[in-house]
């Protein structure tokens, strides 16, 4: 091989071998640098784990019930001849509702009454015969016997009479009237809707596993998404005492006053029940909770031991399993895994991972409240 050829595959060795060389020396520079660099710290939010009691309590929804409802009709048929009542209005019991048009049962009720005056005026003359032992005790029998059939006819002609006039069963709030006047109408139509709204049911049911908490007198808290804000205090006043085999759960019934008539029949109802005694709970917002399929946990924010640039201690977080237990407004107890005073992060937690730094934001929180108020404009 030449001198030449020689010199140039040196030169090419040189060359290449120096690209090679600095791709290297650059590539581990920027690894070192990637590695040394400082991370910076997860802007989140933190609070306390705090005490508080609590009454241990049970909740589920329900429907509002009347104590009395139902569809009114009446008992024959027959024309419309009256209505003296306006849709909606309160009706005491006895009112009358509507009649229908009577005037052949009256008339026939007229004849009726002739006829018992007559019979009455036969009994009479021959009890007179009779106690002068004119006649025999049959035929005065046979008299007594006519008259009581004629009262009778009589009777169950005025019970025709007054099927005719459609009553209130009891006192209430009438519905939408169904029928006009001059309608026809049969036995049995639904003419219109009476419910007695105070006081009135609430119905929920509960799992078999309260059964031996509740029992009639309790105290129940009722909420009702129609009427936003507030809530109605009743009691427990019936329990079912067959548990459904299907659902596994038990029916309730709570009455509650209903003065004002707010609660109307079909409402939805969320309930609260207390049930047990008081006890100390671990509270934190439920926004601290990283609510996973293999458990819940917290991120317990701790200081590491050492200081950044400005002599502050740098604090890391720390992922921490925990059994989470009841949660009421926005707060969540903690029965296993949390202290009281431990101090956790409430917002961010998507961007944290065991061990990573963080510094801590409180200017927004979220809330923490036992009854959190939103602000709805």
């Amino acid at each position: 091989m030449s001198k030449r050829m020689i010199g140039l595959l040196i030169v090419a060795i040189v060359v290449f071998g120096g690209v090679l060389g600095g791709k290297l020396f650059l590539n581990q520079m920027i690894n070192d640098f990637l590695d040394n660099m400082p991370v910076p710290a997860v802007a989140v939010s933190a609070t306390e784990a705090r005490q508080d009691r609590w009454i241990d309590s049970v909740t589920a929804v329900g429907s509002v019930v009347a104590v009395q409802g139902a569809e009114l009709s009446t008992q024959v048929s027959g024309i419309v001849e009256s209505i003296r009542f306006d849709s909606g209005s309160e009706v005491k019991t006895g009112d009358i509702i509507l009649t229908l048009d009577s005037a052949t049962d009256r008339a026939e009720l007229k004849t009726l009454q002739s006829a018992e005056r007559l019979a009455e005026l036969e009994r009479d003359r021959i009890k007179q015969l009779w106690q002068r032992k004119s006649v025999s005790q049959s035929e005065y029998d046979q008299r007594q016997s006519q008259l009581e059939q004629a009262r009778a006819r009589v009777a169950a002609q005025q019970a025709r009479i007054e099927q005719k006039t459609l009553r209130a069963p009891y006192a209430g709030r009438l519905g939408i009237r169904q029928v006009n006047i001059g309608a026809y109408v049969s036995a049995g139509d639904p003419l219109i809707g009476l419910q007695a709204l105070d006081p009135i049911f609430v119905d929920f049911t509960l799992p078999e596993q309260r059964y031996s908490e509740v029992h009639v007198g309790m105290t129940v808290t009722a909420r009702m998404d129609a009427l936003g804000e507030g809530s109605f205090e009743g009691k427990v006043t019936a329990i079912e005492p067959v548990i459904d085999a299907g659902t596994r759960n038990f029916q309730v019934q709570a009455t509650f006053t209903n003065t004002e008539q707010r609660l109307r029949p079909g409402m939805f109802a969320r309930i609260s029940l207390d049930v047990g005694e008081q006890r100390d709970v671990v509270l934190v917002p439920r926004t601290a909770i990283s609510f996973k399929p293999y458990g819940n946990s917290v991120y317990v924010v701790t200081e590491s031991g050492e200081k950044d640039e400005d002599g502050e201690p740098i604090l890391k977080v720390k992922q921490r399993f925990v059994t989470t237990g009841q949660a009421r407004g926005s707060l969540i107890s903690i029965e296993e895994g949390l202290e009281i005073g431990e101090r956790v992060a409430t917002s961010g937690l998507l961007k944290l991972n065991s061990g990573a730094v963080v510094s801590i934001n409180n200017s927004v929180q979220p809330d923490a409240e036992l009854a959190p108020t939103p602000d709805n404009g």
